[in-house]
């Protein structure tokens, strides 16, 4: 008997599932400035640490963040990877880049695509900047940056980056 052959104890089916997301406060305000072309994040009262996108508490001390950071639309590759297999329903034709962005002035990053560079190219510590759609087209969305784009600035070393509290 071969492998085919032998008996599953799982079965395959397709499956569909539709979701509606709820944004809390923190989410709502910031997905209302990227509306508006800004990136703004949260700072912790204690730690002093920024949120983006905000979370509306800091996970590190558990102190609401009601104070938000305007935020340029520029940072630096904490992380990549070249993505080859392509996703079902996912109009981006592999291969691509996607990146943890990690924006100036904030302590953490968050995933987009970047493109404008070869894959072999690209590197961890790249200074990057936002590519927005047309405006006509912002929603409440991240999607309103199409990608980011090398800059011709000096890398970043990540390794600084890290997160010391006052």
């Amino acid at each position: 008997m071969n492998q085919e052959d032998k008996e599953k104890d799982y079965f395959e089916s397709p499956i569909h599932l539709e979701y509606q997301y709820t944004a809390g406060a923190a989410t709502t305000r910031f997905l209302n400035k990227v509306k508006e072309g800004k990136l703004v994040g949260q700072e912790c009262p204690k730690c002093k640490a920024v949120y983006v996108p905000p979370r509306g508490s800091c996970p590190r001390d558990g102190i609401a963040t009601n104070r938000e950071v305007e935020l340029v639309d520029q940072g630096c590759i904490e992380s990549f990877t070249i993505v080859h297999i392509p996703i079902p329903g996912n109009p981006i034709v592999p291969p691509y880049v996607c990146a943890m962005i990690r924006l100036d002035g904030a302590n953490i990053s968050f995933l987009h695509l970047v493109d404008g560079i070869k894959l072999t190219d690209i590197r961890i510590g790249m200074r990057v900047k936002a590519v927005w759609k047309p405006k006509s087209e912002w929603r409440h969305s991240l999607e309103n940056i199409k990608w980011f784009i090398p800059t011709d600035e000096p890398d970043v070393d990540v390794t600084k980056l890290r997160f010391k509290p006052e």
